[in-house]
């Protein structure tokens, strides 16, 4: 079995850190959990951090593509970056969105469509980047009505991973055991049973003006300064699987 990952900081692993350096993240999980079931799996996985829609639905998905032997299955998740700038072009969205979809239907790939959990709670401007998802939910929940090689893994829509005990302390991105529910959602979309992990009932309190002081300070303003200087957090990276990587199936 060969699968392929596109996206954004999301699909890389941000917030789910190794040692050594790295990250891991839900897409490696996924990977391990197909090598279990099938006997081994050939892996890439070309999403960089930071990147928009536009680069995802086109440079990545036609990389993906061209992978020789081609994919047996894609995951695809993007536009999480494109909600929080302004600028924001809906009918863009879609048509990128289509394009994934038609490219990897006419090459045979099954599409899995992924959305990133609800962040919005503890995000400034929340509610635009809010209305924004729930347009974009709306129309993945059509493509994959009438589209039968794609599935929809909605996490947006799980309540259970609105809690903080799934984020990494930046508010934006998952931590290890946000990463594990997402890569056990996305087995069980595939058709490999897996436990589903959940926290312990009950989360922190919420922050105060000192923590909040300190979140702004290191996490807010740094990314608005990337955005007034046209800077991404993945500027001169490049994907940490462009190649067929083979993962093993793990030891009992």
């Amino acid at each position: 079995m060969r699968y392929v990952a596109i996206g954004d900081s999301f699909t890389e692993g941000v917030g789910d850190p190794q040692p050594g350096g790295g990250v891991r993240g839900w897409a490696d999980l996924v990977a391990i959990g197909l090598a279990q079931a099938h006997g081994g799996v050939d892996y890439a996985n070309l999403a960089i951090r930071g990147r928009l829609l536009e680069p995802i639905a086109t440079e990545q998905c036609d990389a993906a593509l061209a992978l020789d032997p081609r994919p047996d299955v894609m995951t695809f998740n993007g536009s999480g970056n494109d909600m929080m700038r302004p600028g924001w072009d809906a009918a863009r969205i879609e048509a990128l969105t289509r394009r994934v979809v038609d490219l990897t239907g006419e090459a045979g790939v099954s599409l899995v469509i992924l959305s990133g959990p609800d962040p919005t709670e503890r995000l400034p401007r929340g509610r635009t980047f809010s209305d924004r998802a729930d347009a974009l939910m709306g129309l993945i929940d059509a493509i994959a009505a009438e589209t039968p090689h794609v599935t929809f893994v909605d996490n947006y829509r799980d309540p259970e991973m609105r809690r903080a005990a799934y984020w990494d302390e930046d508010r934006l991105h998952l931590n290890p055991l946000g990463h594990s529910r997402v890569a056990s959602r996305v087995l069980a979309a595939m058709g490999v049973a897996t436990d589903l992990p959940a926290a312990p009932q009950g989360d922190a309190s919420r922050p105060g003006i000192v923590e909040e002081a300190r979140y702004v300070g290191r996490y807010v303003l740094p990314w608005i300064g990337r955005r007034l200087t046209g800077r991404s957090s993945g500027d001169g990276r490049v994907p940490k699987h462009p190649t067929w990587t083979r993962i093993e199936a793990p030891a009992p």
